[in-house]
């Protein structure tokens, strides 16, 4: 019996590693981003009943498993309250540092507000360079201003 969503995460990444699954071979099944998808399967988004079966065949998941997709998830959850792995403790540093610029500057062209993480989207891509290839990540989000009331 799965007691957890994090039990599916476990699982999916248990045959990941088993099968050498890519990230994008599995978005290319589901029929979404390759960012999207991950964010599901590492737990972070809940699928359709569709989607879910896909991913449930594609990592062989029971029944069990492929309703627990389904369900809406705790978001943003990491072990520790600063990361401690180096390549998300540098997303944590890149806050840190440019977060109070990134507001200065959306508020300055959008007056106040947010800009939203579920009406959103992300593109990672590999970026040559001469220098040692870059990472290129692009965040789509849309603004949303505080209302008076």
């Amino acid at each position: 019996m799965i007691s957890s969503r994090e039990e599916v995460t476990a699982l999916i990444l248990a045959q990941k590693v088993a099968k050498g699954i890519k990230w994008c071979a599995v978005a290319e099944a589901v029929g979404l981003s390759k960012e999207w998808t991950t964010a599901a399967c590492l737990g972070q988004m809940a699928l359709d009943k569709e989607q879910a079966s896909k991913v449930g065949e594609i990592f062989e998941l029971t029944d069990e498993a492929v309703a627990w997709l389904q369900i809406a998830p705790y978001k943003g959850s990491l072990p520790t309250a600063v990361p401690t792995d180096p390549l998300i403790y540098r997303w944590y540093e890149l806050v840190n540092v440019y977060g109070s610029t990134i507001k200065e500057l959306i508020h300055e062209e959008f007056g106040d507000g947010i800009m939203s993480a579920i009406d959103f989207s992300m593109d990672i891509q590999r970026e040559p360079n001469p220098n040692g290839d870059r990472v290129n990540v692009v965040f789509s989000g849309k603004f949303l201003p505080y209302k008076t009331y």
